[in-house]
């Protein structure tokens, strides 16, 4: 069992950064009238990061987006079965979105992608997405292995 604390320190931790960033970048325009150039791509890539850790700390805490009218009425049997439905859907995508996105990283290593701001390797970026898709996958798993054992 991997502990919810790893998504909530990563939040923790990208939220911190991107304030830091971003202050940074505010002081540095006012006073000189300019500003740092590889702030906004730093802040793309840990607002898309920061998504994708809350996205995974909403699946393992049973969180994510439902309609409540279907997912809370029913019998508890039809409940534990739409939960399940719902928990092996996202884990289904996020398998595709781990093979898709590897596949993106791959290309981005084989043809030697930069990035448009400050000109890194691409895939220093687009490696973190199939990581990210793998922890959601899991833990969506680990919620349909769940919702499988209550009665």
């Amino acid at each position: 069992m991997v502990p919810l604390k790893i998504e909530d320190w990563l939040t923790v931790i990208v939220m911190a950064l991107l304030a830091l960033i971003t202050f940074a970048n505010v002081l540095v325009r006012y006073f000189t009238s300019q500003s740092f150039a590889w702030t906004e791509e730093i802040s793309v890539f840990l607002m898309i990061m920061l998504a994708l850790v809350a996205g995974s700390a909403s699946v393992a805490r049973n969180r994510q987006i439902r309609i409540e009218y279907f997912a809370d009425s029913g019998s508890p049997a039809r409940r534990r079965a739409l939960a399940r439905f719902g928990a092996l859907m996202v884990f289904v995508l996020f398998v595709l979105m781990t093979v898709l996105s590897s596949r993106m990283v791959y290309d981005d290593i084989r043809f030697g992608e930069t990035s448009p701001g400050i000109g890194v390797p691409a895939w220093w970026y687009s490696i973190w997405l199939p990581i990210a898709s793998v922890a959601i996958a899991g833990r969506a798993l680990g919620l349909y292995i769940r919702r499988g054992r209550r009665t």
